[in-house]
């Protein structure tokens, strides 16, 4: 069974940072051609996956929304198995769970390609 569990979230103000985190016991994942993602689902939008960043796990390689460019860092540490999301200068508007997902065979910004998720990690932004 795949698991991917996510950490980090939590209560900030507005104008701080969080790194999150991700960890999976599944190995498979951090071999070519795989790839891992970050979403979040905000309040009232229990029905749509935001796409945030992608990243490869083997050669590193990021790719970003567009919306967040700049903002946002997604990164891995191939030693513990764990996927990072830094978020710098938050807004209330970051308010939602956010999500890790792996097993995608190309950075892809579409929710449907990656078929393992985490349960997500509350992240609440207060102005």
């Amino acid at each position: 069974q795949v698991q991917l569990v996510e950490s980090g979230g939590g209560s900030v103000q507005a104008g701080g940072s969080l790194r999150l985190s991700c960890v999976t016991s599944a190995r498979i994942f951090t071999a070519d051609p795989y790839a891992w993602g970050w979403f979040r689902q905000a309040p009232g939008k229990e029905r749509e996956r935001e796409f945030m960043a992608a990243i490869y796990w083997m050669s590193g390689q990021p790719y970003y929304a567009e919306s967040v460019k700049g903002r946002v860092t997604i990164s891995r540490d191939k030693v513990n198995y764990r996927i990072y999301l830094q978020i710098d200068d938050l807004s209330p508007e970051d308010t939602a769970v956010y999500y890790c997902a792996a097993g995608a065979d190309e950075l892809s910004p579409v929710e449907s390609r990656y078929p393992y998720w985490g349960q997500g990690t509350q992240v609440t932004v207060s102005s």
